[in-house]
């Protein structure tokens, strides 16, 4: 369990890290966008109330509180349930990645009331119009890597 909680705290940083930088110094939050690569990568100013893709969102404080403590509790869950399995080593890292992610838009939500997304990819024939952040990307590896990966580790054979 110490790789889930190294890879965990890794992307924990890399959100929190990311976010400031967007928002606070590069002033994201006022400017609103920010062309990177256009159209491939924008930074786009998007604060998130809900689950993805704004899915849920409420302006009550009621949504968030529910919000936070549902990641919390599939952050533990998460927790138990792979520290209770022979995990691979994918399995760990995916554990890793989906705590990681869950616990930085945790903290999003209780600093700023609702998630900081801002990274915006989009095609030349296509405008995407949803923003994200590095906590969504690893929430999703992390998930997905969890469906993949689950199982335990097969029995050494002997001979």
């Amino acid at each position: 369990m110490r790789l889930t909680a190294l890879i965990a705290a890794a992307i924990f940083l890399l959100d929190q890290i990311s976010k400031y930088i967007v928002v606070h110094l590069m002033r994201l939050d006022v400017v609103h966008d920010i062309a990177v690569l256009p159209p491939w990568l924008t930074f786009q100013m998007a604060w998130n109330q809900g689950v993805n893709f704004g899915l849920f969102a409420g302006e009550g404080d009621l949504t968030r509180w529910l919000l936070i403590v549902l990641s919390l509790g599939i952050t533990l869950w998460v927790w138990v349930w792979v520290s209770r399995q022979r995990p691979t080593r994918a399995m760990l890292v995916s554990a890793g990645l989906l705590i990681g992610g869950a616990l930085g838009n945790v903290i999003d939500r209780l600093l700023y009331g609702a998630v900081a997304d801002f990274l915006n990819m989009s095609l030349p024939f296509w405008r995407n119009p949803w923003s994200f952040n590095v906590a969504d990307i690893a929430i999703f590896a992390g998930a997905l890597g969890l469906v993949l990966f689950t199982g335990t580790k097969a029995p050494k054979r002997r001979g």
